[in-house]
């Protein structure tokens, strides 16, 4: 029952690129069908700011695989499992998933924390050739320069955009 929560806490934490509060705030009711595909709806970001992130596929399997197991169809997603494997109360703190990911990340010898998830999403996305202003949207940035900063996007000389206008004038 832990492994399913926290497989879908992952999933979630780098699929969606939540902040670890975003993701202990999460409820059942936010996961909801749009133009075709599972998106997570009205999260509440820095500053009160209000944004909808788009779910890969996977994140959703994951994510039905732990609400079938704890029979959750209603408030927070992510819940405490006792020892005996029940679900043992009404939501996980931010503390909490902070715990869970640094758990996973020690048996794996690796020193990162849910914000590194959230960049790992960003810098995977971008590699992947998401614009950076659906980058900017997703993470809930105010400024493209905090993106910019995720990424570390400098300007490259080399491939400037002027060389891809497809505009030649004559002279």
């Amino acid at each position: 029952m832990q492994g399913k929560r926290d497989q879908a806490l992952l999933a979630v934490l780098i699929g969606c690129g939540l902040r670890r509060t975003e993701a202990a705030l999460l409820r059942c009711e936010q996961i909801q069908l749009r133009e075709g595909r599972w998106v997570l709806v009205d999260l509440v970001g820095k500053g009160q700011q209000l944004r909808s992130v788009a779910m890969p596929s996977w994140c959703k399997a994951a994510l039905d695989c732990w609400t079938a197991a704890a029979a959750l169809t209603a408030g927070r997603l992510f819940r405490p499992i006792d020892k005996a494997g029940r679900v043992a109360g009404p939501a996980l703190s931010a503390p909490a998933v902070y715990a869970v990911v640094r758990r996973y990340a020690q048996q794996l010898r690796w020193t990162i924390a849910p914000h590194d998830l959230r960049r790992t999403h960003a810098k995977l996305a971008f590699g992947g050739g998401a614009r950076l202003e659906q980058i900017q949207l997703s993470l809930g940035h105010v400024s493209v320069r905090t993106t910019e900063r995720y990424l570390g996007v400098e300007q490259d000389w080399t491939d400037a955009p002027c060389d891809h206008l497809g505009l030649w004038l004559g002279t």
